[in-house]
């Protein structure tokens, strides 16, 4: 530790750290605009000269290392001076449009320039223009108004790691943009947006709908993924306007996934079902709330008498208390049939238990020597655990796959191996494990070939200090789950890394806990038929990896029952009851995310039309139907009634396991699309049209 003098004040800091994060620490204001946090240094603003004992000329505090006894003034009459002269020239291009700039009222340029802008500008020369770059559906450029901070170049080179950004020209004809003309790809591009100091990059599909004046700021947590990303709603009169990042170092740092920011116009989506709807001799007729609860418990009673025939498939992103709900209300029905697991045709594992978490903390992964995923698209499923990755990769970790081919990586990878047979290979690195450590019986694995890459993958994993493996979606998703984690938990207890069977959506954990030990194998039910479906927040006909099975079930059940927040000519072909219920930032709850933290959050706007919360919904059924136990008031008080349960998932207890390698084909099915994750990314008017999105309907 040295001591340094910042303005008078003595501050203590490690050697070596840059001036601008001491003086950040001691709350002593420095101006900035290329200098992020977040990423490396450029210098090339030059907003944050100081005056430094012993420097001949004011130097830049993000580029300079504190000594000990160094001395620094901010506001001697040098610093100022050197700042009011950056200014000046910053503003000779830039163009006087506030007014109608997006980005007015929170721009970093306008604030710096009450403090070290002239009222009067001395450049009487004509400025420079430069034409608008069309980058996609998410972000609006007006490049004229770039300060050439380069701050989106480098956050795509270190942080997204795709270069699509860059400089050509210099001096005052630097220009930032493509190389060629297309589309910004990356699924956290819309981060670029946050980290602009001016108006260059805004958010296109929020562009002139409000002024950051207008807007609420409300914290909540994002619907998409298990990552549970700390946001920001931005509302106006109760209606959301926009999404951006709340800074969570433990979560999701400062960043957000575009999914996240920007699918909350769906919100607004022409497909919102506003209220019930019954259909009645094949029309469909509006109802009031009253009469479709007593129409729907109607048509519901004659098969409580059977209630294995009745299946309620249940979203994986509902909140803890709507499952806690329906779960309670189903088993004072007798229902015990409910699932989540939506993408999944192997429950073979279950009786031996279930525990889909990171078996390490978000920020460890950044430590990691080596990792093997499995079976897991993590860029587009997870993007901010991939980012984690991709920095412990660039620290040295050796990276190694086994996935579907066609995948596209934005980090580097070790060992590559492409295979729609994930069983063969993970079995093929767990016996190239076992001989290279002559640990364990190997009979069992008599029939595997071993290769050069996957003894490479097993060396990998026995030297690292720190390793672990990864299961990913598709994974779970292959027909022979259960002997995959069979492979991967005999393997990671062999090597000694951690086994991570990633949950994919927002409240997989959540759901995990509350619904263990439930009667379920969907693959049955929608093979053999239920007489009754009950489908909350869920569309079975693309929700569902056996999508066709599920629609033909639908169709062929006696009665089908949706709560959902939005209408479809498909849905109505095959239910009988719709029922409209409230969605992200419209309700109330808590999700358990990736790691085990409960986050819970408050509801934000106003629902539209005659839409309800589900735990709303669920409390007057159980009260209609003279269940005791539904007189809740609020989501907290269903909250406290979970914790009190104390909850648990078991240990999944591999050793019980017994698969034969022999039996069935391997087959791995195809992942989910980043952009059809669920029915509000879905109607996301901004997402369909970016370029993986386009992908994945040209595919279907």
């Amino acid at each position: 530790m040295v001591k340094v003098e910042i303005n008078g004040q003595v501050v203590e800091a490690r050697e070596g750290d840059m001036l601008i994060d001491v003086a950040d620490s001691a709350a002593i204001s420095i101006p900035r605009f290329c200098y992020h946090k977040k990423l490396s240094i450029a210098a090339n603003c030059r907003m944050c000269l100081v005056d430094v004992e012993g420097a001949w000329k004011a130097v830049p505090a993000c580029a300079t290392p504190v000594t000990d006894g160094m001395k620094v003034n901010t506001r001697s009459p040098k610093a100022i001076a050197a700042q009011k002269a950056v200014m000046e020239f910053l503003l000779i291009n830039h163009p006087l449009d506030c007014p109608i700039c997006d980005q007015g009222g929170e721009c970093e340029l306008q604030d710096v320039a009450m403090d070290y802008g002239d009222d009067v500008s001395r450049y009487s020369e004509a400025k420079r223009i430069v034409g608008d770059r069309n980058v996609g559906s998410l972000i609006q450029t007006d490049m004229t108004r770039c300060i050439h901070c380069t701050r989106c170049v480098r956050f795509g080179q270190e942080i997204a790691g795709l270069k699509e950004l860059g400089v050509t020209g210099r001096s005052e004809w630097m220009e930032i943009g493509t190389y060629i003309e297309k589309s910004i790809g990356s699924e956290l591009s819309g981060n670029m947006i946050d980290l602009c100091p001016v108006g260059a990059l805004t958010n296109k599909p929020f562009r002139y709908k409000a002024r950051s004046w207008e807007l609420k700021a409300h914290p909540s947590v994002a619907p998409h993924d298990s990552i549970g990303s700390n946001i920001f709603v931005h509302t106006r009169n109760g209606e959301v306007m926009r999404v951006v990042p709340r800074e969570n170092e433990a979560i999701n740092e400062t960043w957000i996934s575009d999914r996240d920011r920007f699918s909350c116009d769906a919100l607004n989506s022409s497909d919102r079902l506003l209220q019930p709807i019954v259909k009645v001799d094949s029309n469909w007729q509006p109802m009031d709330w009253q009469l479709a609860l007593e129409n729907l418990i109607e048509k519901l009673k004659p098969y409580l008498a059977t209630p294995e025939q009745v299946a309620i498939l249940l979203s994986p992103n509902a909140t803890l208390e709507e499952i806690y709900l329906v779960k309670k209300l189903a088993s004072a029905l007798g229902i015990k049939n409910i699932e989540h697991r939506l993408r999944q045709q192997d429950f073979s594992a279950d009786q031996y238990g279930i525990n889909q978490s990171l078996a390490i903390d978000l920020t460890e992964v950044e430590d990691l020597n080596s990792l093997l995923v499995v079976g897991g698209h993590l860029r587009k499923d997870l993007p901010l655990l991939n980012n984690r990755i991709r920095k412990a990769q660039l620290s040295g970790c050796d990276v190694n796959v086994i996935n579907p081919p066609g995948l596209d990586y934005n980090l580097c990878v070790e060992n590559q191996i492409d295979t729609n047979q994930l069983v063969m290979n993970l079995a093929a690195v767990l016996k190239a494990a076992i001989t290279l450590t002559e640990s364990a019986d190997q009979a069992w694995l008599s029939s595997i070939d071993v290769n050069d890459q996957h003894k490479a993958i097993a060396n990998s994993l026995i030297k690292a200090e720190n390793a672990a493996i990864m299961f990913g979606l598709s994974a779970q998703s292959d027909s022979n789950y259960g002997l995959l984690l069979k492979l991967g938990l005999e393997l990671s207890e062999l090597v000694g890394a951690s086994f991570n069977d990633l949950p994919a959506f927002s409240n997989t954990v959540g759901a995990n806990l509350l619904l263990e030990g439930n009667e379920s194998n969907l693959t049955d039910w929608l093979s053999s038929g239920k007489k009754v479906f009950i489908n909350v927040g869920v569309e079975p006909d693309v929700d569902c990896l056996l999508s066709d099975k599920a629609q033909q079930a639908m169709e062929q059940a006696e009665l089908v029952i949706n709560f959902t927040a939005f209408d479809s000519e498909l849905q109505r072909s095959y239910c009988d009851l719709m029922l409209p219920i409230a969605i992200f930032a419209e309700n109330a709850g808590t999700l358990i995310n990736i790691q085990n933290d409960w986050q819970s959050f408050k509801l934000l706007a106003n629902s539209k039309g005659e839409a309800k919360p589900l735990w709303k919904i669920i409390r007057v059924l159980g009260n209609m139907l003279d269940i005791d136990g539904f007189d809740y008031v609020n989501t907290a008080e269903v909250l406290t009634e979970i914790k009190e349960l104390n909850l648990e998932l078991s240990k999944p207890n591999h050793k019980m396991m017994d698969y034969d390698l022999t039996k069935g084909a391997d087959s791995c099915s195809g992942l989910v699309k980043c952009y059809s994750v669920d029915p509000l990314v879905r109607r996301s008017l901004a997402l369909q049209a970016t370029p993986d999105a386009q992908q994945t309907n040209q595919s279907n």
